[in-house]
């Protein structure tokens, strides 16, 4: 079923490519059916999952040299591919005022779906890497055609950026390889050998490069400077999956590389990457709280949330504390990456919703918007107050896991990580309060479109997603099991 929920979004975008005859309206009808497959097919996986690493599939591909398409899953892999699967279909979904090249956007889109799902799905080295560059193809395309403002340099700037960062990481998956007994890819053999243990110099350089470059795809501080531009000038369903799914590579890459391929090295140089985490998580608050644009306001507090995500993936990663709080850190770190998907997916597809009504983010242009726009109003706040981290919704869940286990390993930089918190409230509040409930302007004096029909149907299954999980966290905490990704002996 792993390999299905890859391939048919595959072959749907290669469908609606050859599809000249296709309407806008068949075309995104079209494509909504075949985003709601995967979601369907790991549905069921879910229901007959029974540990790592579960539902394998294996194909030779090169075997001289032990590459094969494996796809199987463990608890992480499989919650953030169901996430990916939800903001996937919804950013389908998400009606687009009258499209150029519809088909294309739609076949992108799809096509996006399923090397993303493959590389959470992929237990082969090369294939992760394939997927990991491929997905660089269909987000530049996404950006740079349907895009707006500088939207051409953006997507250059993004590719440019995280192409580089991939190229370190092909690096050490190669140094990985060559270093087991025999040479190969396979991932679930690579964990079990550990094959850099006792590699001084060459381990902790192979490390340095998977940080580069999973770290430039998180992004982390200072390499986070491609992210601002490509969400702003990218169309709103594009942002939600570049936030949603595409950061959640990098991170995901860190758990599977530096945690449990590297775990003698990296609890070496966990603190120094905790250090960089919690200097985004700062970073990326105070920045965004000097924004004006609604749209780069919400792209800087990615840096910030994806530094929580680091962090607490250094904290599972140290040699320091007890394994209940580093199990519990990596279990905030992984529901850090599903929540922020479905919080953070969720702001851009309302920022897009402003975009398409006014062609503007600029939140000074706005006020008084909850008069004349309840339903955007409600589901603003929402997920607002769920980035904020307001207890009840998924944001908290994640949060508290995290600094339970950062308290116990390095307490001094739990406490300065905090402040991030703070000001991620302050922001979300002023924006609430400026936008929403300031004074009417200029572009609201007039009749503001309130969320649509469709609109409201996709951001109710994301944000209901995000109540569920801070209400009944359990089904979730269960699946993700975090303990059972530590490395043995942690």
């Amino acid at each position: 079923m792993l390999s299905l929920a890859v391939l048919i979004p595959l072959a749907g975008a290669l469908t609606l490519a050859l599809m000249p005859q296709l309407r806008e309206a068949q075309a995104r009808t079209a494509a909504i059916a075949v985003a709601a497959v995967p979601l369907v097919l790991l549905l069921l996986v879910w229901i007959g999952f029974d540990g790592a690493f579960a539902s394998v599939e294996e194909v030779p591909w090169m075997p001289a040299i032990g590459i094969a398409w494996r796809m199987g899953v463990d608890g992480i892999s499989l919650s953030l591919g169901l996430m990916s699967a939800v903001v996937f279909l919804a950013a389908v979904a998400w009606p687009m005022a009258p499209l150029p090249r519809a088909r294309a956007y739609y076949a992108w889109l799809l096509f996006l779906t399923g090397v993303s799902l493959g590389l959470f799905f992929a237990l082969d080295m090369i294939v992760f890497y394939v997927f990991f560059d491929l997905s660089l193809v269909g987000m530049y395309f996404l950006i740079g055609r349907w895009g707006h403002g500088e939207a051409q340099a953006a997507a250059l700037k993004f590719f440019v950026y995280t192409l580089a960062g991939s190229l370190l990481i092909l690096i050490g998956i190669i140094v990985l390889a060559l270093s087991m007994p025999e040479t190969t890819f396979d991932m679930r053999a690579v964990i079990a050998e550990a094959p850099l243990a006792r590699s001084g110099l060459t381990a902790s350089l192979v490390l340095l490069a998977f940080v580069i470059g999973f770290g430039i795809k998180t992004p982390l501080f200072p390499v986070h400077t491609w992210l601002p531009p490509a969400h702003v000038d990218a169309p709103g369903p594009a942002s939600a999956i570049l936030a949603g799914v595409l950061l959640k590579m990098g991170t995901y890459g860190m758990v599977r590389f530096l945690l449990q391929m590297m775990p003698d090295t990296f609890s070496r140089w966990a603190l120094p990457v905790a250090i960089v985490a919690v200097i985004s998580i700062l970073w990326g608050a105070f920045v965004a709280l000097g924004q004006g644009n609604l749209k780069r306001r919400i792209a800087y507090t990615s840096v910030n949330h994806m530094g929580y995500t680091v962090l607490g993936i250094a904290v599972a990663g140290s040699a320091l504390g007890t394994e209940a709080a580093r199990a519990m850190a990596l279990t905030g770190a992984v529901v850090e990456m599903i929540a922020h998907g479905l919080i953070t997916g969720s702001l851009f597809l309302i920022a897009g919703a402003f975009w398409q009504r006014r062609q503007d983010y600029e939140m000074n242009h706005y006020g008084g918007i909850a008069g004349v726009a309840p339903k955007l109003t409600g589901a603003a706040a929402l997920a607002s107050f769920a980035s904020l981290g307001l207890p009840g919704l998924a944001g908290f869940v994640a949060e508290l896991h995290i600094f339970l286990g950062a308290f116990v390993v390095y307490p001094w930089l739990a406490a300065i990580g905090l402040i991030g918190i703070l000001i991620t409230a302050a922001l979300f509040l002023q924006m609430l309060r400026q936008v929403f409930f300031g004074e009417v302007t200029s572009q609201t004096d007039s009749v503001f479109p309130d969320l649509t029909r469709s609109e409201v149907l996709v951001l109710s299954g994301m944000l209901a997603l995000v109540v569920l999980i801070g209400v009944w966290p359990l089904w979730l905490l269960d699946l993700i099991d975090a303990a059972a990704a530590l490395p043995a002996g942690a």
